[in-house]
């Protein structure tokens, strides 16, 4: 059976905030919606289910992210992950620049965990607490085009 990734749910604190620190780095909003009903009942697995949502897409055409902003069931706050704990782990994304990305990251007051690191002359590369605390990973590839 063929299969194929269609996109990424991230239920978030604030739509148009998470919109915004992603549209800043260079995704593109596909589309947006407000959804409810018996048929997202049932899909989605909560009675009531109602919210407000937006897909964004990478550059390249590859990637999607599919973010969520819960009106009813309210959304349940939880602490942030960290990268050890089982589940979603992180969304990652690669840049032309990852100086240029975590300027953009800062302006939305999103920094790194820790701070960017190197691995093995291949990428320079961090995790970011995103909006809502999504863990982003971005990473630059450092031998482009060899």
């Amino acid at each position: 059976m063929p299969i194929k990734l269609e996109n990424v749910g991230i239920a978030v604190r604030d739509l148009e905030a998470t919109i915004a620190f992603f549209t800043d780095l260079g995704l593109s909003v596909l589309g947006r919606d407000t959804v409810g009903g018996e048929w997202t009942d049932t899909a989605v697995g909560l009675d009531g289910n109602h919210a407000n949502i937006a897909m964004l897409q990478t550059p390249d055409g590859n990637g999607v992210i599919e973010l969520f902003e819960y009106i009813h069931p309210v959304a349940i706050e939880t602490e942030p992950t960290q990268p050890n704990q089982i589940g979603m782990h992180r969304v990652a994304f690669s840049v032309d620049d990852i100086d240029e990305a975590l300027a953009i990251a800062a302006r939305h007051g999103c920094h790194p965990l820790r701070g960017v690191a190197t691995y093995q002359d291949i990428y320079k590369l961090t995790y970011v607490r995103g909006p809502s605390g999504i863990i982003v990973m971005l990473a630059e590839e450092l031998k482009k085009g060899e």
